[in-house]
Parts: C-alpha cells; sequence; structure tokens
C-alpha cells in the first residue's frame, strides 16, 4: 500500500480516535486522553497509537488502561474507517512532549545564567 495512503489511515484514525475518547466514552479518564500520532503497517494489521494525557500518572498505568480499552476503541473505529479490516490498536504514552519541555527548560536556564553574568 502506498505510504500516501498509509498516511491519510492514520490521520483519520487519530482524528476518529480522539473524537470517540471524548464524545463517546463514558469513563472520565478517557476524555484526559490526546491522541499525538498514529503508525500503522504497511498491511493495515497493526496500529500504535501515540498519547498523553493530563493526568499526572505513571506512563505505564497509563498505557496499562488505554490497551484495556482499546477493544471498545477500536470497535467504534471500525464503524468510522472506510477499510474493511481494522488494525489492532497498541497505544504508547509519547514521551516526546514531556522530553521538549525539559529540553526548553534545560535552554531557559542556560539563558538566566548568561543574562546574571
Amino acid at each position: 500500500m502506498s505510504s500516501h495512503k498509509l498516511d491519510r489511515i492514520a490521520s483519520d484514525m487519530q482524528k476518529y480516535i480522539s473524537q470517540i475518547l471524548l464524545e463517546e466514552a463514558r469513563d472520565e479518564f478517557l476524555k484526559t486522553i490526546t491522541i499525538t500520532s498514529c503508525k500503522i503497517s504497511s498491511d493495515l494489521g497493526y496500529a500504535k497509537i501515540y498519547f498523553t494525557s493530563i493526568l499526572d500518572r505513571d506512563k505505564k498505568e497509563l498505557e496499562k488502561e488505554m490497551n484495556e480499552a482499546s477493544s471498545f476503541i477500536r470497535g467504534r473505529l471500525s464503524e468510522k474507517l472506510d477499510i474493511r479490516n481494522t488494525p489492532e490498536l497498541t497505544f504508547v504514552f509519547d514521551d516526546s512532549i514531556e522530553y521538549g519541555k525539559r529540553i526548553e527548560d534545560l535552554i531557559e536556564k542556560i539563558h538566566s545564567k548568561t543574562d546574571d553574568e
């Protein structure tokens, strides 16, 4: 399958999963989740869904809860996606935002030190 089509499907999945979590989930925990990206295997069998949360909880615990909800999300997603088989979903906590914040803090610290000198 062409990478353009995979990118389009991944984009649709990201949008629909966000919509499902916000509008259809009854669990308040799921409403705190933000989907940051999706990566789909070339055979459309598997998808890694990257997410963050506003909750200050352990990443492994968040991943566990999201993966427990994956069958509900996948079922709802299958109704919205226009593909024959909906991929198996694996949720992975996205560290990139946290990492970027640490880099930003370090740069700010360096700038404040050079301003003091």
